[in-house]
């Protein structure tokens, strides 16, 4: 029975032990159980009896083989006891220790799995000792940025800041509502650039010249966001170039995003993407549906080597032609027609302005199909569907013959002065000006002159 007692003794210190001191203690091996007297055993008999740990922090040894520092530990969860100073420096000696081994393991091998697992679990922990979960508010307002705390665990995102990953799971982030801006609870208080946002509400317009490069001496050598020290030779940072600004940045304010760049679309008709710094990606982004863009005074030329923005342009002045009617038709505004262009509000407002996400569609070929099937569904209601949108048409009152004409048809002329419809061959053909004018005009000149005045003395 004694050897019996000594071998429970034994279970029950390696329970105690396993579950009380620090997981990257060194575990008692098979043999230094053996090791041990048996003389202690038989006196031990039950639980009551086990020996207490010593009172000061107790001395961690590391083994030679950081994959014997207990893989199956959880390390999410929160350990016994208060962190120390030294157990940030414990872990960065572990990982270390586990970088080593995982260099030294097979290719591939199922050991080397585990142990970069082990490793992931080690700089997870560092990092929550670095970031403890504090409770934060929900709101933080800095630099006209609003910042929201996510709730979101399991998405892995980049910090704008300090351009490392947030670790949702044990992190505290947070995400600005206007630009979208994301970054670590503990770098709020360091974010320099206010939201650009607020430059797209007061001052929305595009940098129309094509990468505006003023040299790198301008700035100083220097970041144009954090103005840290940069040079082209790479030390002590990279300089790159923002192809929207022309400026150059560093490796923390530009990470080589990709964009189309508005100066080249407008000039060139250039849609290949360029890099461009972090924030100019961002104010980018917001910018690509506003519609800003007056092509016709920008580069007039446009249309002529482009054909799909002449074809864009004839439908949207026939669209506006058709806003009258809906507006006026109780049964179009019940059914809401004019909401299909809603995701495009400045086509029913005028046809000269247009964003970059139009000239995208144009350019891709898919503008030009759609706003074709709402132009159908628009002629067809006030063409077919609708009797009251059908008694607005128009006459020629030149020939007086044909059906009724709507100034929208393809084969119509609409006067620029009274907005009378007429045959596009019979407006054209006839060498007098419009009928209706010159009957506005007549009886104009009978309503001032006086009677009996002789006009010609």
């Amino acid at each position: 029975m004694k050897g019996w007692d000594a071998m429970e003794y034994d279970e029950k210190l390696a329970r105690f032990r396993q579950a009380h001191l620090n997981p990257f203690n060194k575990p008692l091996g098979p043999r230094q159980h053996e090791q041990e007297p048996s003389g202690k055993a038989q006196e031990v008999t039950s639980e009551e009896t086990l020996p207490e740990l010593p009172a000061g922090e107790p001395e961690f040894h590391y083994s030679e083989r950081v994959m014997d520092l207990g893989l199956s530990e959880d390390h999410f969860s929160r350990p016994v006891g208060l962190f120390l100073a030294s157990d940030v420096q414990q872990l960065r000696q572990a990982i270390e220790e586990c970088k080593q081994v995982i260099l030294e393991l097979p290719e591939q091998s199922e050991k080397q799995k585990d142990a970069v697992v082990r490793l992931i679990h080690l700089r997870l922990k560092l990092q929550e000792l670095k970031d403890p979960n504090e409770e934060e508010p929900n709101i933080r307002v800095l630099l006209e940025h609003r910042f929201y705390k996510e709730k979101s665990k399991s998405v892995k995102q980049t910090c704008d800041k300090c351009n490392t990953i947030i670790w949702g799971l044990i992190q505290t982030w947070y995400t600005c509502t206007g630009c979208y801006y994301r970054c670590h609870s503990k770098c709020l208080n360091l974010i320099s650039k206010p939201c650009v946002s607020s430059k797209v509400s007061h001052q929305a317009e595009y940098e129309l010249n094509i990468c505006p490069e003023t040299g790198l001496d301008s700035q100083d050598y220097r970041c144009a966001e954090c103005r840290a020290p940069i040079s082209l030779r790479g030390v002590p940072s990279e300089a790159r170039q923002c192809d929207y600004t022309g400026q150059y940045y560093c490796s923390h304010c530009h990470w080589n995003d990709l964009a189309v760049i508005p100066a080249r679309v407008v000039h060139n008709w250039d849609f290949e993407p360029r890099k461009v710094s972090r924030c100019s990606m961002r104010y980018l982004t917001l910018m690509v549906s506003r519609p800003v863009l007056r092509l016709r005074e920008i580069n007039p030329l446009l249309f002529n080597y482009v054909e799909e923005l002449v074809e864009i342009r004839k439908l949207r002045q026939d669209i506006l032609l058709m806003k009258p009617y809906f507006i006026t038709c109780k049964e179009a505004m019940e059914a809401r027609l004019l909401l299909q262009l809603q995701d495009r509000q400045h086509f029913v407002e005028n046809d000269e302005m247009y964003s970059i996400q139009d000239l995208l569609e144009v350019h891709m070929g898919r503008l030009s199909c759609s706003l074709t099937e709402i132009h159908t569904l628009f002629a067809k209601h006030i063409k077919l569907d609708c009797e009251r949108c059908q008694a607005k048409g128009f006459v020629c009152e030149l020939c007086k013959e044909g059906d009724v004409l709507f100034p929208f048809d393809s084969h119509t002329s609409v006067c620029t002065d009274c907005s009378a419809v007429f045959h596009r061959d019979c407006y054209y053909d006839n060498s007098t000006t419009c009928p209706k004018c010159a009957r506005l005009n007549l009886r104009k000149q009978s309503h001032f002159q006086e009677p009996g005045l002789d006009v010609d003395a």
